[in-house]
């Protein structure tokens, strides 16, 4: 069997992945908010249910958050977050 059949077969069966929402670069900028909100929360005195609150956020956004599902969040309610908790910090 040739290498460009192989390629062309291999090519139809999986075909790349292209999806707006997991672009690379706000892949990142979420990252990074993630891992900013994460140690924001680790030294707030304030828990989940207060912050989901006080941010105008569902509870199950934080714990998404906190369990790393990063998907469930876009950049405005990261940022939302990011700055309910800097308001908050001692």
């Amino acid at each position: 069997m040739s290498t460009a059949y192989s390629t062309a077969h291999a090519e139809t069966l999986d075909p790349p992945r292209s999806s707006p929402d997991l672009d690379v670069r706000d892949l990142e900028k979420r990252t990074r908010l993630m891992r900013i909100i994460t140690r924001l929360i680790a030294v707030s005195e304030l828990g989940s249910r207060e912050i989901a609150r006080k941010a105008g956020l569902p509870v199950q956004k934080v714990s998404d958050l906190l369990a790393g599902r990063l998907e469930h969040l876009n950049i405005d309610e990261l940022n939302v977050l990011r700055r309910t908790l800097e308001l908050e910090a001692p």
